[in-house]
């Protein structure tokens, strides 16, 4: 991974020395060249570290690809920046520190270390949104997301230091720590104390408010690093957590797999009232990593393979969702379904690539939600059967939703303002096709995203 970090470095370098043009290629075909070397390291990788100064398992190598993944094709989607007056040179900055910030969490061997990184994501992130967002409500987003994040991180600070006193390390690569009190009720309060900035991160129904702010005010690279990248890290830190201390996890699974199942059902209700396209797809997001969550805190082995998945799965699917509607925002310079539609008699093209998405999105085969939904699906019945009715509504209302969104923009009649020759763009392309490439082949190798547990 010393090549990665190498690699980051040097793209700093590079964005901070050449004139703005220059980089931003440069940037996104170093980006997929990185993913190459990462990909050499499967076949030694199924239960293995590869060194003990970083965490690098499956999990933390598929996390590593997507997001130098997702961040490539972002700044491919962000290309009308480099061509306006936005300073693309603080913009590329910010991306390329993001992304190196994220790497070096997703690596990172020792809780403190990764606390600082999962942190930091914050600064980057929020510059992004309040620098190039599109209302003055970004302020408001903004406010949103220092509150919930920070104000939830800092019980897992004082988790980690307690930690630390009791065991005098905070590795993930030692056994499971031992320092379980006597007191069950204290050994309560303490977990959540652990896991609450994950829930917030992921985010889990309740505290979620501040995702669809952050999403509807962001810049279309903020929401999708935001969907691809930056909510995988409050599962990822679950998975790491739970899988060392699993018996304090038993102790809080069932009153917070009631909030993750009620509340995606809850969540799936609200998306079918939005008008807004991207506070949609943010309200969607929410389900699907309650689903998630909710696989984690079974605590068995299909429950986290499941969630693996997903993390996958999701980041891939939404990451493309949110840049469709950048695409039809830039025809109608609007986000409203009243005022979106009729996509299908102005570009059907563009319609073969909603289509896609919305049926990946409800899980439709073979794509990767598929086999992350019947994992997380099956390990929440094998929890408990009452998980059923949640559950059943659940991927009931992604298909209702789903439906709704692809129906309401690319059906009826269109307006007379829209500009369909916006659409007719390569790159707009290549985004999608590089999005839907992994989703739907991924699902024929689950041994890859099954075997790092």
């Amino acid at each position: 991974m010393l090549m990665i970090v190498a690699s980051m470095t040097s793209m700093l370098l590079l964005v901070l020395l050449c004139p703005p043009r220059m980089p931003w290629m440069s940037v996104i075909i170093s980006m997929f060249i990185l993913i190459l070397p990462s990909l050499n390291y499967f076949p030694s990788l199924h239960n293995h570290m590869m060194a003990l100064s970083s965490q690098l398992d499956l999990m933390s190598l598929l996390l590593v690809i997507l997001t130098l993944w997702i961040t490539a094709l972002m700044l491919l989607a962000s290309q009308p920046i480099l061509h306006s007056n936005k300073t693309p040179t603080s913009f590329l900055l910010y991306v390329v520190i993001l992304a190196s910030i994220l790497l070096i969490a997703f690596i990172s061997s020792n809780m403190l270390s990764f606390y600082i990184f999962f942190e930091a994501s914050l600064v980057p992130t929020l510059l992004l949104v309040l620098g190039w967002g599109y209302q003055p409500e970004r302020l408001q987003a903004g406010a949103y997301l220092i509150m919930y994040t920070v104000t939830a991180s800092l019980p897992l600070l004082l988790s980690l230091l307690f930690m630390y006193k009791t065991s005098y390390q905070l590795s993930f690569l030692l056994p499971a720590w031992e320092f379980y009190s006597t007191s069950s009720q204290l050994n309560n309060i303490w977990w959540m104390f652990t896991i609450l900035a994950f829930m917030v991160k992921t985010p889990l129904y309740l505290v979620h408010l501040w995702l669809p702010k952050a999403h509807v005010e962001a810049p279309v690279a903020g929401s999708m690093i935001l969907a691809g990248i930056l909510l995988k890290l409050g599962t990822y830190g679950l998975l790491r957590m739970t899988s060392k201390m699993l018996m304090l996890n038993k102790l809080v699974s069932a009153p917070l797999l009631t909030v993750c199942t009620i509340g995606g059902v809850i969540t799936s209700f609200i998306c079918i009232r939005q008008t807004d396209v991207k506070s949609l797809i943010a309200y969607s997001s929410v389900s699907h990593m309650g689903l998630a969550t909710a696989g984690v805190l079974t605590g068995t082995l299909w429950g986290w393979q499941g969630s693996l998945s997903m993390l996958i799965a999701h980041g891939l699917c939404s990451s493309c969702m949110f840049s469709l509607a950048n695409m039809s925002y830039e025809t109608t310079q609007s986000r409203s379904m009243y005022i979106t539609k009729g996509l299908l008699s102005l570009f059907p093209s563009m319609t073969f690539w909603w289509f896609c998405f919305s049926a990946c999105n409800m899980a439709a085969p073979p794509s990767l939600n598929l086999a992350s939904e019947i994992l997380l699906i099956s390990s929440a019945l094998s929890y408990s059967t009452l998980t059923f009715l949640p559950l059943a509504f659940m991927a009931f209302m992604a298909a209702a939703y789903s439906l709704l969104l692809y129906t309401s923009t690319q059906h009826g009649t269109p307006p007379s303002f829209q500009h369909p020759l916006n659409l007719f763009i390569p790159r707009n392309y290549s985004i999608c096709l590089v999005h839907l490439f992994p989703l739907i082949t991924l699902i024929s190798k689950m041994d890859i995203i099954s075997s790092w547990i």
